[in-house]
């Protein structure tokens, strides 16, 4: 089981390059975050290669998939964040797909979203890049997201259909929008590429609230995933000391 720590989530309003050091210290190698526009890359790209650790994953810039006005938009913020984990030695970038438009169908807000993620796979596939499509609860967090469905997001990349393009389960989220989560990713684990985990309710420590995660990773394991666990939550207690709580549970 592979694991990698979100340090805009866990160790927010933090210095990150300290927190790199932090998580490091107690035997974490791969982080992921949020945004990358505000953070000083070059800082970052020297303490990851001070401390040999790697760069999971990222978030797109923020730029709507549902609405086609902004697909150019879109494509080069893909670009620039492609430029920015060639630079951190990144291969995963996720993205979410915007909000749900009032004034057009379903159907065509989903057709626009398969239409400009098919107008970025060359790029990510020249460049070996992996996208992240991550559907949202609608519930607690997000409300007015677009995508909130597995099985929609699925049908997405059957349609795009690249090796390059994936989804992010994250469980918390989907726990709240549709539970039946052993079930919907064995069925669809060659189509996952990253998983994220919170506690529900709350989006706190893994082993706070309702989620059983022992059965659920050890289902993951048992389907042969290969890829990674991201912790993704809002510490209730001792950041550092949750982390090797999770890490001693996990042998």
């Amino acid at each position: 089981m592979k694991l990698s720590v979100c340090l805009d989530a866990l160790f927010n309003g933090k210095d990150f390059v300290q927190s790199m050091k932090e998580v490091k210290k107690i035997g974490f190698n791969n982080i992921e975050f949020w945004s990358w526009w505000d953070k000083d890359l070059y800082k970052i790209q020297k303490a990851q290669k001070e401390l040999d650790m790697n760069i999971i994953a990222f978030c797109t810039k923020s730029v709507s998939l549902v609405d086609s006005s902004q697909r150019q938009r879109y494509k080069e913020g893909i670009k620039d964040s492609i430029e920015t984990a060639k630079l951190l030695n990144c291969t995963n970038l996720i993205t979410q797909v915007g909000n749900e438009l009032q004034n057009i169908t379903r159907e065509q807000q989903h057709k626009n979203i398969v239409d400009g993620i098919m107008e970025c796979v060359p790029m990510l596939e020249q460049q070996g890049i992996t996208l992240l499509i991550e559907p949202l609860n609608t519930i607690v967090d997000h409300k007015g997201y677009y995508l909130y469905s597995s099985d929609e997001a699925f049908k997405i990349i059957k349609e795009v259909n690249s090796a390059n393009v994936k989804i992010l389960y994250d469980i918390y989220h989907q726990q709240i929008m549709e539970g039946n989560i052993i079930s919907n990713i064995s069925r669809n684990i060659d189509m996952i590429g990253h998983f994220h985990a919170a506690g529900n309710p709350g989006r706190h420590e893994l082993y706070v609230g309702e989620i059983n995660y022992d059965n659920i990773f050890k289902e993951i394991d048992q389907c042969g995933f290969d890829g990674y666990i991201g912790l993704e939550y809002h510490p209730l207690n001792d950041t550092l000391e949750g982390l090797k709580h999770i890490k001693q549970e996990l042998r």
